[in-house]
């Protein structure tokens, strides 16, 4: 989910009140890009047909859009390669899955305190320039990546700072592109825009490793990190021909310190929709996401398919199910009740998690993991047009930083959850346990705190 107006004044959206619950004035769909000048005004979506299921592909129609769009399908691939090959290294060096471990650790670190400090620098300075500096410091981090690999230094210390290194960068651009998005494209378009970038992000999970396994006995390791860095090149020039993208209105300057990080958690606690948004997640990923269970799943429950296969196949699903529903973004793309769609996709993924664990077959199974992706694809199209849509443009750097922060722990704490349950009760209890809490949280929290509910736009 990755992607100018220079009006200082934004309309207001539900939840956007100092002390709102999420149940003010609707917003009418003209949205953030709706009061500039450089945004264009969204074009009716089509009438009838297979056109309503298929992806909604409105947003590519504006310039600034489509050029960093385009340019996400080359470096959703590329970074794949980089994610492949660095733990590769490392265990070709050490022969051990616990430095593999703690190389991952090394990377989440730093990308949490960047998220959150970038998401700061992301509302005070030209999202434009943010994007340029940190585009070219990650492809700088590539080529190093590739220079160690090609001089043979097979350093465990050099590749975890390099990685420490480059997600500290990821960390400081991924609030400024996501936070752009609502100033390229108007706000009936952002779950249009979100599905449209999902679907690429998701596709780069699926065919960068499959390509890396394929390439690593040909090129070897090295090429692999200079790919990356040459795909690189292709964002940076993407980002160079977007308008400029400075702070809206007449603020004044102000640093991005701990204060401005203070005053996004403040933001966030007052607006009971961009709360319950975070919370959707936390309580999708951390009590749902079964995947730390997968290699116990395959060696023990479907061994009988092979444990190679089954492990392949049961970390494809999610993903292949997201694809697939990005492809027919179309039919829910254009929906307005944005709370009930992140309520029903996270119900939804907690069910389908729960049918995993019931799931004695390994198709059954993978067929109940694309649920979950399709599911789980919905719940971030929508949470992230809430989060687009309900903060003004001075907070959406610090929201899509603490989005960054939600979106990259949930999973690593889910991870220690579920492998603490699976050796406890064994891993088909723990993932149906598992998708039946997400269900029943839920629900109490759709039924006790009613912003989420109401929010349309």
């Amino acid at each position: 989910m990755d992607t100018s107006e220079s009006s200082g004044t934004e309309p207001r959206t539900d939840g956007a009140g100092p002390a709102s619950d999420g149940a003010g004035p609707r917003n009418t769909g003209a949205g953030p890009g709706a009061t500039g000048s450089d945004t264009p005004a969204a074009p009716a979506p089509p009438g009838r047909g297979w056109r309503r299921w298929a992806m909604d592909t409105r947003p590519l129609r504006i310039p600034a859009f489509r050029r960093l769009w385009s340019s996400t399908i080359v470096t959703a691939v590329g970074s794949q390669l980089t994610a492949v090959a660095v733990p590769k290294q490392i265990y070709d060096i050490t022969h051990s899955s616990a430095w593999v471990g703690y190389a991952s650790l090394a990377g989440l670190v730093p990308m949490v305190l960047f998220a959150l400090w970038g998401g700061a620098v992301a509302d005070t300075v030209d999202r434009r320039k943010l994007l340029l500096v940190t585009n070219t410091g990650i492809a700088v981090t590539s080529v190093l990546f590739w220079a160690q690999a090609v001089t043979g230094l097979d350093s465990v210390v050099v590749l975890m700072l390099l990685l420490a290194l480059q997600q500290a960068f990821f960390g400081l651009n991924s609030p400024a592109r996501n936070a752009s998005i609502a100033r390229l494209v108007p706000a009936a378009e952002l779950p249009a825009a979100n599905a449209l970038g999902s679907t690429v992000m998701q596709t780069g999970l699926v065919a960068g490793p499959l390509l890396a396994g394929v390439l690593i006995p040909v090129i070897g390791l090295p090429e692999l990190y200079l790919i990356d860095a040459l795909a690189l090149c292709v964002t940076v020039w993407a980002v160079f021909r977007l308008p400029a993208l400075p702070p809206l209105g007449d603020r004044p300057a102000r640093r991005a310190g701990v204060r401005e990080i203070a005053a996004g958690f403040r933001y966030i606690s007052g607006h009971k929709v961009l709360l319950l948004s975070f919370l959707a997640d936390i309580v999708a990923m951390v009590l749902g996401m079964p995947r730390a269970l997968f290699p116990q799943l395959a060696a023990e429950t479907y061994a009988s398919w092979g444990e190679g296969l089954a492990l392949g196949v049961l970390f494809a699903g999610i993903p292949v199910g997201a694809v697939l529903g990005g492809l027919f973004s179309g039919v829910f793309s254009r929906a307005r009740r944005h709370g009930w769609m992140v309520i029903g996709a996270v119900v939804a993924w907690g069910a389908a998690i729960a049918g995993v664990g019931l799931s004695g077959d390994l198709w059954v199974a993978v067929a109940f993991l694309a649920l979950a992706g399709l599911a789980d694809m919905i719940s971030m199209v929508f949470r992230g047009a809430i989060l687009l849509s309900a903060a003004t443009d001075d907070m959406r750097g610090r929201m899509q930083g603490v989005f960054t922060v939600v979106v990259a722990g949930g999973p690593r704490l889910a991870d220690v959850l579920h492998g603490t349950a699976g050796s406890a009760f064994g891993p088909r209890a723990a993932v149906a346990g598992g998708g039946a809490l997400v269900v029943v949280v839920m629900l109490a929290l759709a039924a006790a705190m009613p912003a989420l509910r109401r929010y349309r736009i």
